[in-house]
């Protein structure tokens, strides 16, 4: 659990300045839980750029609560939890001088969002909040003031766990997480799953990620994983000690990250998805007459197919109805193999490629049609998709025909060029599979809109 929090205080001299306002966002990894916001009478005064500033002067805060009166709250709310602040130094400072001039010592981990964003999403031209919420296009309303910086935060946070492909901060917070202890009970860790579509991660009790897997149903999945009785799934109730999760929104982004994480992550108990998880591969070709023909083939890595397949039938399945489809001639794909006219011919659903009563030209414009629907080589594109919340939509960026990543965006937020895309993406790498994973699920009935991109450098 995460206590996502900022402070406004008086000015003055270091470690003499007194709290004006506090927020605190309480934080599972996913939603806010619970919070505390309250104005602090500092019993000193404000300096006079601070008052410029945050719009707090003396007048609001002489009936405020003293800090005395909220220190319990605060205690309470941060229990066992990883302070998140931006510039989190700063904010744990003041708290822990508050406290000691209680007589008590104010103890919690922190993280800095500064510094995770320095190292997450390097080469932004300012890290500070304002402006680098702005380039993110993160809301912020009442800036300066600890309920509106505090909440944008939060957001902040959630792109940073969703931009940390080595799951670093979800490990420091399964080592530090006192309820993620090992419990032989498995069902109290089936308690604070979602029933969603996402990704899933078992950890052992040093917080190490042994086993990445991806559901539309993340408890009915894991619930499988520990009721199964074969060999591995015994091995892996003995060892897990928590689990983990990001919900996605959507299958696809769950379809990635699953891939993506096994990847980079190598759990050990993931056996797929370490080898390609495709078999073949549909390939063109212009014969001597100037047609363009298609073929299935063994996949291959010195080679670009069209698209690829999980196995030879589905290829053929899928190339069926394509052929149907984009009215090719069965000949030129390779579904009939006689010779003089096809089948689909004599059905007049064929107009004739075969026996060149279509000219190459004619019939090409319509294969180049199929390879350009089903192929993104070359292509650049955006895929937007549902989000993880109402407000929410997701965002994959294609250039140049290799995936570069995906991420999260605000409905309010309108995306406009291409440095805006690049900044609020998750890196993720283009391999044969991630091409694989997203051409497969764009075969098949889905609700991505897709944004073919003018790139200007």
């Amino acid at each position: 659990m995460y206590a996502i929090l900022d402070i406004e205080t008086t000015g003055g001299k270091y470690n003499e300045e007194g709290v004006t306002e506090i927020a605190i966002y309480k934080f599972d990894g996913h939603k806010v839980v619970d919070q505390f916001i309250s104005l602090v009478n500092p019993e000193q005064p404000i300096q006079p750029f601070v008052i410029n500033l945050t719009g707090i002067n003396n007048e609001m805060l002489r009936n405020a609560p003293k800090f005395y009166e909220v220190a319990k709250r605060i205690v309470e709310i941060t229990q066992d939890c990883i302070l998140v602040a931006h510039n989190a130094k700063f904010d744990y400072r003041i708290l822990t001088t508050e406290f000691r001039r209680l007589g008590f010592e104010y103890e919690r981990k922190s993280l800095c969002t500064v510094e995770l964003s320095k190292k997450l999403i390097p080469d932004m031209a300012s890290y500070s909040l304002g402006k680098l919420v702005r380039a993110l296009g993160i809301p912020l309303s009442d800036r300066h003031r600890a309920a509106g910086d505090a909440q944008a935060t939060v957001k902040l946070f959630k792109m940073l766990l969703e931009k940390d492909v080595e799951k670093s901060i979800l490990k420091e917070f399964v080592r530090s997480d006192p309820k993620a202890l090992m419990d032989k009970k498995l069902v109290y860790i089936l308690e604070d799953l979602p029933s969603e579509t996402g990704v899933y991660y078992f950890h052992n009790v040093k917080g190490d990620i042994i086993y990445v897997g991806k559901s539309r149903n993340i408890r009915k999945k894991v619930n499988q994983h520990f009721t199964n009785d074969n060999v591995k799934s015994r091995e892996m109730q003995k060892k897990v000690a928590s689990v983990s999760y990001e919900t996605t929104g959507n299958e696809l982004i769950a379809l990635l990250k699953e891939n993506q994480g096994i990847k980079k992550l190598k759990p050990r108990y993931n056996r797929a998805l370490k080898r390609d998880i495709f078999t073949h591969a549909l390939y063109h070709f212009t014969d001597d007459k100037g047609y363009i023909n298609l073929k299935i083939g063994k996949a291959s890595k010195t080679k670009n197919g069209i698209s690829t397949f999980s196995s030879l039938s589905s290829a053929k399945n899928t190339l069926s109805v394509w052929t149907e489809k984009f009215e090719l001639c069965d000949r030129m794909t390779g579904v009939d193999t006689g010779k003089g006219n096809c089948f689909n011919y004599r059905l007049r659903s064929c107009k004739g490629a075969c026996v060149e009563e279509e000219t190459p030209d004619e019939y090409n414009d319509r294969v180049r049609e199929l390879i350009n629907t089903y192929s993104y080589e070359k292509q650049n594109m955006i895929l937007i998709g549902r989000g993880r919340e109402v407000d929410e939509k997701c965002a994959l960026l294609i250039e140049e025909g290799e995936f570069k990543g995906m991420g999260f965006f605000n409905l309010n937020f309108q995306i406009s060029n291409l440095d805006i895309i690049r900044s609020i993406i998750t890196p993720m790498s283009h391999n044969r599979d991630a091409q694989h994973i997203i051409q497969s699920y764009l075969r098949k009935k889905h609700q991505f809109k897709i944004i073919q991109l003018a790139v200007h450098e």
